[in-house]
């Protein structure tokens, strides 16, 4: 027998474990996001968040279609998170420009993701870096 309670408060994971949040705006939605991601995935996205948070201080914050975005102006986005099977994907939007350029390519031009797998411990200083690069450019309107 099922305890209705508990099938209330677990999060729906949609493919490769992707957390199913509502669209929201603000940090409330993104800690909701950060707490439903599965396993070790919750910890690198808490890191994540609090890196961006003390790299870019005014940031914006929202989850839609199912994903984490971080901003400038609540309405346009300079990076975002999601969680695929075996790791995170990071996008930035406009990463073609930042330097050194994130490493994994995107069928669109201007965006590069970094991928981060189970055990690793990514650069801090790098990811830094790239964020406030980030935040200076134009956001993508999503």
């Amino acid at each position: 027998m099922t305890d209705k309670t508990t099938a209330k408060t677990q999060p729906v994971l949609l493919s490769g474990g992707n957390p199913q949040i509502p669209k929201g705006y603000g940090d409330g939605p993104v800690q909701d996001y950060i707490a439903a991601m599965p396993g070790w995935k919750s910890g690198v996205g808490a890191w994540l968040d609090g890196l961006v948070v003390r790299t870019v201080p005014d940031v914006q914050k929202a989850v839609k279609w199912n994903s984490p975005l971080y901003g400038m102006d609540g309405q346009t986005w300079f990076l975002s998170l999601h969680c695929m099977t075996k790791y995170i994907k990071v996008a930035f939007f406009r990463g073609a420009e930042l330097e050194p350029v994130p490493p994994v390519a995107s069928k669109q031009a201007h965006v590069r993701y970094v991928h981060i797998q189970e055990g690793e411990t990514p650069d801090e200083a790098l990811f830094a870096e790239w964020i406030r690069q980030a935040s200076k450019l134009p956001g993508e309107k999503m």
